[in-house]
């Protein structure tokens, strides 16, 4: 690696500035959608991470795709459905019936993304 490379990788380890803000920002979005989607969505806090697993809510029949296709196609919102993330063991898939959501985006479009959330599920 070029000695400027270096010396700028340090640079960067040796702040935690940053780490702390991004923290911050994902504790105060999972406060946001605790709060604004805890009584309709089962959400549980994950111990780490920035994502959310979120059991598909009654109008989907626990049927994680289509939950995704609507968040998608009528929600503009990407998520992942849980099925896709593991697979069958015993003839049953543990992820099936919930879909990831990642936290990724500010805190301004988590706001927006929860209210058209609450618009899909008619809140």
């Amino acid at each position: 690696m070029p000695i400027p490379h270096q010396l700028a990788s340090i640079a960067a380890w040796q702040d935690e500035k940053h780490v702390a803000h991004n923290r911050a920002l994902y504790q105060e979005k999972f406060a946001l959608w605790m709060s604004e989607l805890g009584e309709l969505l089962e959400l549980r806090m994950p111990e780490a991470g920035f994502y959310f697993w979120i059991k598909v809510p009654e109008p989907f029949d626990g049927d994680d795709e289509r939950f995704v296709k609507a968040l998608y196609e009528q929600a503009n919102i990407h998520a992942l459905a849980g099925r896709y993330l593991s697979r069958d063991i015993d003839g049953k898939n543990p992820g099936q019936g919930y879909v990831r959501i990642a936290l990724v985006a500010s805190v301004d479009e988590s706001r927006e993304a929860i209210n058209r959330i609450r618009k899909l599920l008619g809140a």
